[in-house]
Formats: structure tokens, C-alpha cells, sequence
């Protein structure tokens, strides 16, 4: 890849750190990061005012009525898209790319994951929402650093997850 079309985090105005369970959809230009295992984290970008939003979701649905918190996908990726279209975004210009959502073969559990995975495609799909890339699955967790500006992404993979990469602001 040559220089000038390198992803630089440092042209970037700030960085914000997403936690799980959150949301941000910033009014100016800024870096977006966070850090995922099985969650899942969805950067949305509206072409027509280059601005972006993303989210950070540990668990695929709530069914329980009155829980809404976004660290399940369905209230997540609903609150995202909610917020950009309250920013005046309109659905034909947004796109979506979908990072995250690794299996642990060390936990005994069912492959969350892959259900994290599974919501996010179907919230976007049904809001004929284009996922124009994605870096999905795998054992690997991943650091993930969205420029709202330019639409790029960058990933990180890493083995395992470490203490300084979920807060490393602090």
C-alpha cells in the first residue's frame, strides 16, 4: 500500500474509545475504536454527508420487554440507525461494515458469535442497508479504529484480549 493511501489515525481531529454497550454517532469528523472478541461492532456511514456512527454489542437479541440496553444487537442496531437518521441521514445513503463476532474455543458455550453476527445482517437487510465490508468470525480478537470523515477502517487482530486494549485511554 502506498503512503498517501495509508489509514492515519493521527490526522484524525480526536479518538473516542467505544465501550460494550454503547453508541456513538458524532456531530464532527472523529476516530471511533474500540475492542471486540465474540461481540460485534458495526461502523454505519451516510455517502451523501460523509459522517458515520458506530456501535459495540455483546449479545445477538433481548426478547424481554422494558430491558432495552445496547448490549444486545437488536436494540443496539436499531438505536444506531435511529441516531443517524436523526443527524438527517436518509437510509438510501448509508452503508455498514460488520467487524467481530470471533468464536472462543477455550468457553464452553454456544458460538454467540456467530449469532452477533447473524442479527447485525439481518437488522441491515431489512433496512436494505449495503454491508460494504467486513472482517467477521475466526478465533481472533480484534481492535477496531473507524475515521467517521473517510469511511476507513482498521483492524488490529490480536490473540488475546489484554486488559490495556479495552481501556487504553486511561
Amino acid at each position: 500500500m502506498d503512503k498517501e493511501n495509508q489509514f492515519d489515525e493521527n490526522l484524525l481531529p480526536d479518538n473516542y474509545f467505544l465501550q460494550p454497550g454503547y453508541i456513538f454517532v458524532p456531530d464532527q469528523p472523529i476516530g471511533i475504536s474500540t475492542v471486540i472478541g465474540s461481540g460485534v461492532s458495526v461502523c454505519i456511514y451516510d455517502r451523501k454527508k460523509q459522517t458515520g456512527g458506530m456501535n459495540h454489542f455483546l449479545f445477538p437479541h433481548i426478547a424481554i420487554k422494558g430491558k432495552t440496553t445496547a448490549l444486545y444487537g437488536n436494540i443496539s442496531m436499531t438505536a444506531l440507525l435511529k441516531m443517524m437518521l436523526a443527524q438527517e441521514s436518509s437510509i438510501k445513503h448509508l452503508e455498514a461494515q460488520i467487524y467481530g463476532g470471533a468464536y472462543s474455543p477455550e468457553k464452553n458455550n454456544k458460538d454467540i458469535g456467530r449469532e452477533n453476527i447473524e442479527i447485525a445482517r439481518k437488522i441491515l437487510l431489512k433496512n436494505r442497508i449495503s454491508i460494504t465490508s467486513q472482517d467477521v468470525g475466526g478465533e481472533k480478537g480484534r481492535k477496531v479504529i473507524f475515521n467517521t470523515r473517510t469511511n476507513e477502517v482498521a483492524i488490529l487482530k490480536v490473540d488475546r484480549l489484554r486488559d490495556m486494549d479495552w481501556y487504553p485511554y486511561q
